[in-house]
């Protein structure tokens, strides 16, 4: 057994705190002595670490106090579901720490010459040989011949905005030729269609908990595996920059429009919402 003070010494957490948990219900002493003092056992600081890993999410004390005590609770998945989102926001950290170690070395300058001619006719050929023969004989149709489409995708992609965009692809997938091998190979149709009837999956479970706030666990579980297929489908080395996108092309007209008709009213906001919810801090 411990007492409250050895609980703050081991956890970091006051002891204030500690008898705060008391009050509200939800992290009781083990035992009490004659005293009024206060003794955990071993199951108890697991239970406080449970708790927070919970409050490393924002989730208010309500929510998890509930959650601790539903029927059936899984400790083995739920941990399981903390540690994609803490590996979530570590990645977040660490470039947000390589950001901040350019700057020092004063190597921050804008560079958006990601790809050269030579990659970018790779990625062309590549396009091509993905492409379905109907958008490729249309595509060929309206710039006239394979060639003036060639070189209309050269100078686009060779743009200052493309490169930008480039530039954030790179981050996502942890270095050049990951990003540059996931545009030559896209996923098999196989593979994509797969990922396609579980992100459908999980945005009809995210849109019934609609009312919920978009920092409650239920809500931040959805959306951590939405980025876990996500990242597994595109072999991301961080899906954050890829799915704070997601959250804006939710936004575009067309794109919210086609949402709100699928899954209903106010979809493509709340999707948007809780996907920025859980990857920005």
């Amino acid at each position: 057994m411990m007492t409250v003070k050895e609980i703050s010494d081991i956890s970091g957490i006051s002891i204030r705190t500690l008898h705060y948990y008391d009050e509200i219900g939800l992290l009781k002493p083990t035992v009490r002595n004659e005293a009024g003092y206060r003794f955990y056992d071993d199951e108890a600081l697991e239970t406080l670490q449970q708790i927070l890993l919970f409050r490393e999410f924002d989730i208010p004390l309500k929510e998890i106090k509930a959650i601790i005590e539903t029927p059936g609770f899984d400790k083995a998945r739920i941990l399981a579901t903390q540690r994609k989102m803490l590996e979530t926001k570590k990645h977040r950290i660490e470039h947000m720490l390589a950001s901040i170690d350019e700057i020092l070395k004063g190597e921050n300058k804008m560079d958006f010459k990601i790809f050269n001619k030579t990659e970018i006719e790779e990625m062309f050929e590549a396009m091509l040989k993905n492409m379905p023969d109907d958008l490729k004989q249309t595509a060929i149709t309206e710039f006239g011949s394979l060639e003036k489409w060639k070189k209309h995708y050269i100078e686009v992609v060779s743009s200052v905005k493309m490169q930008r965009s480039y530039k954030k692809m790179i981050e996502w997938y942890g270095d050049k030729e990951k990003a540059l091998d996931s545009v030559k190979n896209p996923p098999s149709k196989e593979m994509a269609a797969a990922f396609l009837r579980r992100e459908e999956n999980i945005l009809n479970r995210l849109y019934a908990k609609k009312n919920m706030p978009v920092n409650s666990f239920e809500i931040k579980e959805l959306i951590g595996e939405y980025g876990f297929i996500t990242k597994k489908l595109y072999s991301l080395n961080d899906e954050s920059g890829f799915m704070l996108a997601l959250a804006k092309n939710y936004r575009n007209e067309k794109v919210r429009k086609n949402c709100n008709q699928k899954y209903g009213t106010g979809a493509a906001e709340f999707f948007a919402k809780a996907i920025e919810g859980f990857y920005i801090k």
